[in-house]
């Protein structure tokens, strides 16, 4: 269970102008992690580089950080639109004391949040966290004048990421042969992810790299593929690629416009590095982890265990388990042989260099899994009540698994990024589990109304 006040399972997100995204609180937290990451600090730098989506807001934010770094005495390295992973990568290439990306991932543009990278490009420690929390309840102070910190802009970012993405692509092959649409969510890829696939020699056409601030992740990119199936069709091209606002989700369309989620491309990933014998290790996955999935895997007698849901838990599972792929169906991959968090342009490059290297479509690279139907239904609930924990919601949950048998299963969780109830009913029938879903999720509407 998350024990922290503002920090949740990926930093710190919210509505834009309500506690904790405001310009005052944004300032403290700048200042309180400056006093915290200074107490931390390997003594190689006082730079922390700040990246950022395409948020109208992240102006205002970057500007709140960047106040309140400097009066901890801290200086701030900006780089402009860059995706999350970019951040993670740049801070380990600068040696910057830590990263921080302005981002609320693949949520509306009034939404927003604060990522934090240590200096080795992976999230913050839990520990670190609570010290910066423990900061914000104190007084903010000021370093004396001469001890200020500056802020400078790092003008080749871009460049830098696009050659360290394009290193991880096979020097032998090419991409010339494939058309490629790339749909970047008018989000933080969009002046990135086009010139890696075109300097690898692909054929690009790009949709929603537009950004105006306020158009991100609407009906576009990896949470909303319909524009993008509807162009691979269209221009017949060989495969779509969709990020998400910040770039560490990636969903992928095959030829005759089927989507390919991050379960299909995890396996893809684990059976090339098996059969090229680079595989050491299992599988990573979530509770949301397709069944579909686990049974692929078993056929290859590949080891797959299941990590509570998050990057940071899949992260934490890898690292006990001695493993480097690991991952979620939401397109979220982490590939610790390659980089240190979930970077969805790698993961693309790491698709198309099997089908490459195979000379296959993507349609035949996902030919030999067979997703099991899954159904997800969102139920609003904003208050402090929880409605898992009521014994009419328990009884119907254990009705539903029982329905199920070993034929399916039942996932509920609350978001830790958005205020919804989560529901995922997996199983053989369609019918048979929308079914379902839908009837645990009316129980759950009756125990929220009932306690309004």
């Amino acid at each position: 269970m998350n024990r922290h006040k503002y920090f949740g399972t990926d930093g710190i997100r919210g509505r834009v102008g309500r506690i904790p995204i405001t310009p005052d609180f944004i300032l403290k937290l700048g200042w309180a992690a400056g006093k915290v990451l200074s107490r931390f600090s390997s003594g190689r730098s006082d730079h922390i580089i700040i990246g950022k989506d395409t948020r109208i807001s992240g102006y205002m934010l970057e500007s709140a950080l960047e106040s309140g770094l400097a009066a901890a005495g801290l200086s701030a390295a900006l780089t402009g639109p860059m995706p999350t992973p970019a951040i993670a990568y740049l801070t380990r290439a600068f040696r910057a004391e830590a990263g921080i990306v302005i981002s609320a991932s693949h949520n509306p543009f009034y939404d927003n949040g604060i990522k934090f990278f240590s200096i080795k490009g992976t999230k913050l420690d839990s520990e670190v966290e609570h010290s910066i929390e423990i900061e914000l309840d104190k007084c903010l102070t000021c370093v004396e004048p001469k001890e200020l910190g500056k802020a400078s802009r790092i003008g080749d970012a871009a460049g830098r990421y696009i050659e360290f993405c394009k290193g991880t692509f096979p020097s032998h092959l090419s991409l010339m042969k494939l058309k490629i649409i790339v749909d970047c969510a008018n989000g933080a890829t969009y002046h990135v992810a086009p010139s890696v696939f075109r300097e690898l020699g692909a054929d690009v056409t790009t949709i929603s790299c537009c950004p105006n601030g306020v158009n991100i992740n609407k009906e576009c990119g990896a949470t909303d593929i319909r524009q993008l199936r509807a162009q691979v069709l269209e221009k017949k091209a060989d495969l779509g690629i969709a990020y998400d606002g910040d770039g560490d989700r990636v969903i992928m369309v095959d030829h005759f416009g089927n989507k390919v989620d991050g379960d299909q491309m995890l396996y893809i990933i684990a059976r090339e590095k098996l059969y090229c014998r680079q595989l050491t290790g299992g599988i990573v996955g979530t509770l949301m982890s397709n069944m579909g999935l686990v049974s692929a895997l078993k056929q290859l007698n590949i080891p797959f265990t299941r990590a509570n849901i998050g990057d940071r838990c899949v992260l934490a599972m890898l690292k006990k388990k001695g493993w480097y792929i690991g991952g979620e169906n939401s397109g979220h991959i982490v590939l610790l042989d390659k980089t240190t968090t979930g970077d969805g342009i790698i993961v693309a490059l790491q698709i198309l260099s099997a089908m490459v290297n195979n000379c296959v479509s993507l349609y035949e690279l996902c030919n030999d899994m067979c997703l099991l139907p899954q159904i997800l239904v969102n139920v609003y609930c904003s208050g402090v009540h929880n409605p898992l924990v009521s014994d009419l919601v328990i009884k119907e949950i254990k009705a539903v698994e029982q329905e199920l048998s070993e034929q399916g299963r039942v996932l509920l969780r609350r978001s830790g990024t958005e205020p919804y109830i989560r529901i995922m009913v997996e199983g053989k029938c369609y019918n048979k589990i929308l079914y379902l879903a839908n009837r645990i999720a009316s129980v759950i509407r009756a125990e929220i109304k009932s306690v309004q």
